[in-house]
Parts: C-alpha cells; sequence; structure tokens
C-alpha cells in the first residue's frame, strides 16, 4: 500500500494534517492506498506557491510558444504511461479497463489540443467613434482553484489543467477524495515538462475542509468546479463574496428519444450505453429513456435482453463491460434508489446487488431498467448517478 503526500511548490511534501484518507479498490474494498486529508493550512500553502508563481514567479516570462511545448510534453508523459495509468484508474474508480484507456487516451489528446491552441488565443482590434484604435488582450485570469469529480478522474483534471496552463494562469488542484491517484502520479512529470514550481499544486483531501477553503481562500481568482448541483450552489454562494470567476459543470437527468423510424438496432445499443457506460455514473447520462409508443415494448424488450448479458466483475478483466460503483456511499445512494424504483415504477431487469462469484466482496450493482415511469417520479426527476435507466412511452412529439 502507497502512503501519497501533497505536491506543493514543484515537490511532494508532508501535510501538516495528521489526518489520513483511505483510498479502496471497489471491486475489492481494500484499502490500495493512503493520502493527506488536507487542512486549510495545507491549501494556504498551496495557494501561496501558486500566487508567488504567477506574480513574481519565471511563470509570467514563459511564451504561449513554451506554454504549448510543455502541454505535448504532458500529453507524451500520458502516452507513455498510458497502461500504468489506466491500470491505476480502473483500480481506484472501478471502471473496465477498456474505458479506462479510452479516458487516458483522451488526456494526452486534451494536452495536445491546448498545446496547440496556446498560440491562437488573440485579441481583438474594436472600432470606436473617435480617431483611435482601441485593443482588447486577453490575459490570464490568476491563480486557478480547481476541483475534480471522482467518475473521470484523470481526464476531468486535464479538461480544468489544460485550459489553464494553456492561458498562463496557476493552480491549486484537489482531486476527488475516492480518486486521487492517476493525478498524483501525471504530478511525477509536472517538473520534467518544464513546469515551474508553483504552477500546478495537488492537494488531496474531502470538500471540507480542503475543498471549501480552497473556493473561500482570498488569493483565488477563479474557481471550476465539477459534480453536484447541491456542492455547486454553495460553490457558488461562497465564491460570490470574494467576487470570483466560477466556472461549474454540474449534475443532470438527460433524456434519450426514440422514435418509431429510428434504426432499431443503433437505437437500442445507444439507450444502453446511454445508461450503462462508466457504471451510469455520468453527469450526461441518458437515464430517461423516452419511445415512441408504437415502438415501446419491442424497444423495451430488447433492451432487457441484452441488459441481461451484461458482464460484471472487477474491471482489469478485459471481458468486463460493467465494474462496481466508486464508494460504499455511492453504492447505498444507487441501492436506495432501486429500492424507490420498486415502488414507484414497474422493474423489467435488476434492481439489486449484483452478486456471484467475483463480486460479494465488491461494490456491484445490477443493471436495472424500470418502466412505465410516470414524470412525476422521483426516480424520473432525481439524478440517480449508477446504471438505473426509467423507461417512458410517448405518443408524439
Amino acid at each position: 500500500m502507497t502512503v501519497h503526500a501533497l505536491y506543493i511548490g514543484g515537490r511532494f511534501v508532508e501535510a501538516t494534517s495528521s489526518r489520513t484518507l483511505d483510498v479502496i479498490d471497489p471491486a475489492t474494498q481494500e484499502v490500495i492506498a493512503r493520502v493527506p486529508d488536507a487542512s486549510e493550512a495545507d491549501v494556504s500553502a498551496a495557494v501561496a506557491a501558486a500566487r508567488r508563481a504567477f506574480d513574481a514567479g519565471p511563470w509570467r516570462e514563459v511564451t504561449a510558444q513554451e506554454r504549448g511545448r510543455i502541454l505535448f510534453r504532458l500529453a507524451e508523459a500520458v502516452r507513455r504511461r498510458a497502461a500504468e495509468l489506466a491500470d491505476l484508474e480502473t483500480r481506484n474508480c472501478g471502471k473496465p479497463i477498456v474505458e479506462a484507456e479510452f479516458d487516458i487516451a483522451d488526456v494526452a489528446t486534451c494536452f495536445e489540443y491546448y498545446g496547440g491552441l496556446a498560440t491562437k488565443v488573440h485579441g481583438d482590434v474594436i472600432p470606436v467613434p473617435d480617431n483611435a484604435m482601441s485593443l482588447a488582450l486577453r490575459e490570464p485570469a490568476g491563480v486557478a482553484g480547481q476541483i475534480i469529480p471522482w467518475n473521470y478522474p484523470l481526464l476531468m483534471a486535464a479538461w480544468k489543467l489544460a485550459p489553464a496552463i494553456c492561458a498562463g494562469c496557476t493552480m491549486v488542484i484537489k482531486p476527488a477524495e475516492q480518486t486521487p491517484l492517476t493525478l498524483l502520479a501525471l504530478a511525477r512529470e509536472f517538473e520534467a515538462a518544464g513546469l515551474p514550481p508553483g504552477v500546478v499544486n495537488v492537494v488531496t483531501g474531502l470538500g471540507q475542509p480542503a475543498g471549501a477553503a480552497i473556493v473561500s481562500h482570498p488569493e483565488v481568482d477563479l474557481v471550476a468546479f465539477t459534480g453536484s448541483a447541491e456542492t455547486g450552489r454553495t460553490v457558488l454562494r461562497t465564491a460570490a463574496d470574494g467576487i470570483k470567476k466560477v466556472s461549474l459543470e454540474l449534475g443532470g437527468k438527460s433524456p434519450n428519444i426514440f422514435f418509431a423510424d429510428a434504426d432499431f438496432e443503433a437505437a437500442v445499443d445507444g439507450a444502453l450505453f446511454g445508461v450503462f457506460v462508466n457504471q451510469g455514473e455520468v453527469c450526461s447520462a441518458g437515464s430517461r429513456v423516452l419511445v415512441e409508443r408504437s415502438v415501446y415494448p419491442r424497444l423495451l424488450e430488447a433492451m432487457v435482453e441484452k441488459a441481461r448479458r451484461i458482464t460484471l466483475g472487477p474491471g482489469l478483466d478485459r471481458r468486463v463491460k460493467m465494474g462496481p460503483l466508486v464508494s460504499r456511499e455511492q453504492f447505498d445512494r444507487v441501492r436506495g434508489y432501486q429500492e424507490l424504483g420498486k415502488r414507484e415504477a414497474k422493474l423489467a431487469v435488476g434492481g439489486g446487488r449484483a452478486t456471484g462469484a467475483g463480486l460479494d466482496a465488491g461494490l456491484f450493482v445490477e443493471p436495472t431498467i424500470f418502466y412505465d415511469v410516470d414524470h412525476g417520479a422521483r426516480i424520473a426527476r432525481e439524478e440517480i448517478f449508477g446504471p438505473v435507466a426509467c423507461v417512458m412511452p410517448f405518443d408524439d412529439e
């Protein structure tokens, strides 16, 4: 079992807090690592490092071309370590290894995209009525506080790191407490890629106090948060006190809509993919499946038949199509909605904990499909963030 430190000011340092968090493999519920539960003092040290790097460090003199090269070097490091990072992602969050490999490839692509964009960020010439010329120039916002969710740990981190590096910001980034391992692994590449000390700082810990301290810190200029709508509201209210720029990516309850003239097999596969990929732990999961009534029974039957054939198991097994949920908390949440659904609608398949060889020790739930769901039901309105589909008929557009 590995014990990790915080990454602050270009090096790994011990936390001032003595508290630690266990990181589990959700397929077995075994502890695979421990990370610090950062305190407000740890966050302040990280913010101070980011502030120095932005205000007085060599980062201010790094050209857009060099920022682009840094991002390309990070992409090269990710591709070089792709197998290791995918393995670590699967063991930490449970997703099937094939999906993790796609995610890690997307991480590299994200760094490459912003590496190319770094030299393409231009200002504007604005017409004015006088005999004059007005220029608008784009400048980095400053210190960015970034809070990452657990469903796509390294990819979501890249979505925040890459544009901030591209723009010339410095960062304090907190991975989800459940899934910090791949970001900590990537931090070992920052110096070699050319990032000066303090440009990227990684603090691990709970939302309270670490996440809250990032959002409320007066020296943080911008907050980028991905997570639940409830926490997003708290972030927005807190950031308002400091008049910070805020970027929020929150949850949803997305519909997949299938008309009778749709390609039937593609519709079935699309409906299943939309709600069961990544164990349904996706903010844009198509968890409401609306089907035109004339094909409703047939499409529902086909979905159920294919759902029964989904292979569950530890994600490192390449035959597996669905892994465990990320944590006990999330497992209990999804199980609660499965039981609620049995009272609110009709159950077509699943509806319980998945059991059997290789499953009993882990946080596995059955792919679940409810049908004839009323639009006012809680399972139709509330984000479940698990492999639970609500199939509902409609009559016309």
